[in-house]
């Protein structure tokens, strides 16, 4: 019996290499990882949270209800805040990346929070302008939930970063 002059194994098929070790799984990316996903949902609704009814109210034979971008500057800030956070994110969707020295939960963070602000100012103290109102409106609630939310979703981005 001959052998024959030659053997060629065949080359590894293509792919990742096995490590011995534990290999951590890659976390999943694009549009639907959670803290993106949130942070969009919720700066989406901040953005339109801004044309809800944030005042209620009634006069002599008038009922009353003001939207937000009506009830002064701090309105307007909170529909900016909510479209930077969705600029933020569509631009890390298209590959624009901010700085290493700034992250973007950070910034997340701080636009989450200063519309949260914004928002209490508005549910404590309502502008003279839109008087006679007897209470707040709904919108103004669902404007907090999604501050709250942009700054949940800065969060779990700094979760998933580390």
């Amino acid at each position: 019996m001959e052998t024959p002059d030659f053997f060629e194994p065949e080359p590894p098929a293509p792919g990742p290499a096995a490590s011995a070790g534990y290999a951590r799984p890659a976390p999943a990316g694009g549009l639907w990882a959670a803290g993106e996903r949130i942070t969009w949902i919720a700066g989406l609704v901040l953005m339109l949270s801004s044309f809800m009814d944030w005042y209620a109210g009634s006069g002599v034979g008038v009922k009353l209800a003001v939207i937000g971008w009506h009830s002064g500057v701090l309105g307007k800030l909170v529909f900016f805040i909510g479209l930077a956070v969705l600029a933020l994110v569509a631009l890390h969707e298209l590959g624009f990346e901010l700085p290493p020295s700034v992250p973007e939960s950070l910034v997340v963070l701080g636009l989450g929070a200063l519309a949260a602000i914004f928002v209490l100012i508005r549910i404590i103290s309502i502008p003279d302008a839109v008087l006679p109102a007897d209470g707040r409106g709904i919108g103004i609630w669902i404007a907090l939930i999604a501050s709250l939310g942009v700054i949940a979703g800065g969060l779990l981005r700094a979760a998933e970063e580390l």
